[in-house]
């Protein structure tokens, strides 16, 4: 297991903090339309809109 910070999510994993999050494709990629969720800390991540996505935190900027 490597040290840090985790940042990329599978649905049913735990939210670690509270904040936006959004589908990625999971090798990193952007998707057309992404899900944007407004989440707990806490929460499960939800299912993702298909199997070969992931979720990650939105980042300051583009919030």
């Amino acid at each position: 297991m490597s040290m840090g910070e985790q940042t990329r999510f599978h649905p049913g994993d735990k939210v670690p903090n509270d904040g936006l999050y959004m589908e990625i494709g999971e090798t990193g990629n952007s998707v057309e339309t992404p899900a944007i969720l407004d989440l707990k800390a806490g929460e499960e991540f939800p299912t993702c809109a298909n199997q070969d996505r992931v979720w990650i935190r939105v980042p300051k900027k583009m919030r």
